[in-house]
């Protein structure tokens, strides 16, 4: 079904960068931005169950910036200790 949509200029404009970010058209990442906003997710048990719901979102994958992931989350880490003292 089609659907034409007005947006104003600065979300057009954040949606399209964050579009370009994730590798999609911005048509594509809004279609993915309202199925992924109508889903509730199965409770999440396990790191497995985790994984399992960033592949079905599509998040797997889009940090193509992030070079050593384990570099990356000991910085977040180190980060976020910092932000309690």
């Amino acid at each position: 079904m089609p659907l034409t949509l007005e947006l104003p200029d600065e979300l057009a404009d954040a949606l399209t960068d964050e579009a370009a970010r994730a590798g999609l058209s911005l048509p594509d990442y809004a279609l993915h931005l309202l199925s992924s906003a109508r889903r509730t997710p199965d409770a999440v048990r396990s790191g497995a169950d985790l994984v399992a719901f960033w592949r079905a979102e599509g998040l797997v994958g889009t940090r193509s910036d992030i070079a050593d992931s384990q570099t990356c989350a000991r910085a977040l880490r180190e980060q976020a200790q910092r932000r309690g003292e």
